[in-house]
């Protein structure tokens, strides 16, 4: 979620005022009356509105953590003045904490390595003395070697926003007493309906496509009035949208989607929530939130990150400012709101066994808690993948949010494994747009690669077309199908980890402004839709997807396309040439970006075709018998798999 994303909201957005201290402001009977009712939810969901005690964070806990440690945030009337206590072998009271507001007590404990599952009896004494069993649960994910798998360059990852894929199960179209109105596709802005079983009954159309690893933008509750489809506004940090389906849906999806094959990466958001949520309605403490006097939206200047001359008023505007008028702002310089931040995002892991983090916004978030974090997740899952968005400008820029040969830099050393490649997606849009120069056009992506040096590893680097922010890569090549098809040819080549986004892989095409029509319903994804794209493909709708499901399982068999080193050439005469090779076998690929076909003298190729005297094109299954002078025809790829 970026600038882009406020155009496409622009209109359909609520102002909404600036927080207010919580022991200045009226209690909010609306947001203590909320209570979230799916399958994650606290016994507490049954409580009424002056209950003593509303829900507790993390909604349950397990034992055998490496970390020890575990902050509850107990919400509830009046909840901060009781005095605590437990009786459990093996956990600790530490200590307990009162903020602002008279609502909230924190709760410390040590969890000890010998402790067992079971219900840990608190005790809260107050006016009244209320009793609750916080549940202690067994770890699940280091036994299970179908959690937590990871992502590598083996998997082709396809991203889909969950409300406009497909429709499952039409009841959960709407759910009384959310804020938003009913579903109504008519409307880019307001819900279409789409849900978890919507893609899980096309989770063989997704294998059939060669995709390995699914990921859905945000599947957490985004109970806000209007626009919240996106899934960005997040309104509660531990439970999934009804609207998607329950808690217990979603760790079966997760479930299904491993017995299919199919890893899932969960898109989080660190940086902001949404207003309407009940940390902000019933906010802990002012600085929880970053405040400003009136209302101040971030200037999304990454830049005011590292730039030695900045200005103070630059970088905290860069920081601090918020994302958006229904967006607070989460102020992770606070370490009560970093320690509850680490602690969700290591709940949904072992409650799900969810395989990655795709990281929205990262760049924006305090610079020592972007360190805790991904130490803290890290630590207790070395095997999670983990990418950012990084939409900056610059591989220098970029690189120094990923782990990067560089220096620590004002105190900030990035222990991000990979980011999402912008710079090579800016490259690859270029080569297909703009003639060939010294270093334009096709020149850009060998630029953009050749600076891969600043990065720990750049075969980490998640490498894409087009995305939910950005105008379709088709509508960007001026729906040119031979530019297409080196685009997909440069995707599934090239080194890192590729995505696509829904739809690509059948023409779907647009643009990012003014209508948002990038975010358009999967066709054939609702009852009664005039095209069915999941079952039924012809002309080059079919041809697409052909093209695309061929390069994608080759690719998934053959270890030099997702694990074999990456040797390029300076592009000349406008055509660039690579090789991805290991002991299991070599492939070139030329891209020829002229409209007009090329002889080209195969001699410069030498030290990578030394040894081999033919090659077949992988998508066609033409034979290339001469490898020593080849004609490349106009706007072509070729993906060559050399023989001796």
């Amino acid at each position: 979620m970026t600038p882009s994303c406020i155009l496409l909201l622009a209109g359909s957005l609520l102002a909404t005022p600036l927080l207010t201290p919580p022991a200045q402001a009226q209690l909010n009977p609306v947001a203590l009356a909320r209570l979230a009712t799916n399958g994650a939810m606290l016994a507490s969901a049954t409580a009424q509105k002056n209950a003593p005690i509303q829900r507790i964070d993390p909604t349950f806990w397990w034992v055998g953590m490496k970390n020890p440690k575990l902050q509850l945030l107990v919400h509830g009337t009046g909840i901060g003045s009781s005095k605590v206590s437990l009786k459990y072998d093996g956990v600790t009271l530490d200590g307990v904490q009162t903020l602002e507001n008279p609502n909230y007590l924190l709760v410390n404990l040590t969890i000890g390595p010998a402790t067992k599952p079971g219900q840990l009896a608190l005790e809260f004494k107050g006016k009244k003395t209320v009793r609750y069993n916080y549940e202690l649960r067994a770890r699940t994910t280091p036994q299970d070697p179908t959690k937590v798998q990871g992502v590598t360059t083996a998997d082709f990852i396809y991203l889909l926003m969950p409300d406009r894929f497909a429709n499952g199960d039409p009841k959960n179209d709407y759910i009384k007493g959310m804020k938003a109105p009913a579903a109504a596709r008519d409307s880019m802005y307001s819900r279409h309906g789409g849900d978890l079983k919507g893609i899980a009954d096309h989770f063989g159309y997704l294998k059939e496509l060669g995709v390995t690893a699914i990921w859905p933008t945000p599947v957490v509750e985004n109970d806000q009035p209007k626009a919240s489809y996106h899934g960005y506004a997040l309104t509660d940090f531990y439970a999934v949208d009804r609207r998607y389906g329950t808690n217990a849906d979603y760790v079966a999806f997760v479930q299904q989607a491993h017995q299919q094959g199919l890893k899932v990466v969960h898109d989080v958001v660190l940086n902001h929530m949404g207003t309407q949520g009940y940390l902000v309605q019933d906010a802990p403490a002012k600085d929880w939130f970053h405040q400003w006097p009136a209302f101040t939206r971030s200037n999304f200047r990454d830049a005011a990150f590292n730039d030695p001359y900045v200005s103070g008023y630059d970088r905290k505007q860069f920081g601090e400012g918020w994302f958006d008028t229904t967006m607070a702002d989460l102020n992770q310089s606070n370490p009560l709101v970093s320690t509850y931040l680490i602690q969700n995002f290591i709940w949904w892991v072992e409650y799900t066994g969810l395989d990655a983090y795709r990281v929205d916004t990262y760049t924006y978030s305090d610079r020592k808690f972007l360190m805790d974090w991904g130490k803290a997740v890290l630590e207790e899952y070395p095997k999670l993948g983990m990418f950012a968005e990084t939409w900056v400008q610059g591989t220098q820029q970029q690189a120094y949010f990923a782990r990067n040969v560089l220096p620590e830099i004002d105190g900030f050393k990035s222990n991000m494994p990979s980011v999402l490649d912008f710079q090579s997606q800016y490259a690859i849009n270029e080569a297909l747009t703009k003639d060939a120069g010294w270093t334009e056009g096709i020149s850009k992506l060998y630029y953009t690669l050749q600076a891969d040096w600043l990065y720990e590893d750049a075969m980490r680097n998640v490498v894409f077309l087009d995305n939910h922010d950005m105008s379709r890569f088709y509508s960007v090549i001026g729906e040119d199908f031979a530019k297409y098809k080196m685009g997909l040819a440069w995707l599934l080549t090239t080194r890192g980890i590729p995505q696509l986004y829904y739809g690509t892989e059948v023409l779907m095409k647009n643009y990012s402004n003014p209508d948002g029509k990038v975010r358009e319903d999967f066709p054939g994804g609702w009852a009664g839709d005039k095209k069915n794209l999941f079952m039924n493909r012809t002309g080059q709708e079919a041809e697409a997807f052909n093209y695309v499901s061929k390069l994608a399982n080759y690719r998934k068999t053959h270890p030099a396309l997702h694990a074999g080193k990456y040797q390029h050439f300076i592009p000349n005469d406008g055509i660039y040439t690579y090789f991805r090779y290991s002991d299991a076998g070599t492939v070139m690929v030329m891209m020829n970006s002229n409209k007009d076909e090329k002889s080209v003298d195969m001699a410069r190729f030498a030290e990578r075709l030394n040894g081999f005297s033919s090659g077949t094109e992988v998508t066609t299954g033409a034979a290339v018998a001469d490898l020593k002078s080849v004609k490349l025809p106009g706007r072509t790829a070729w993906v060559v798999e050399l023989q001796k």
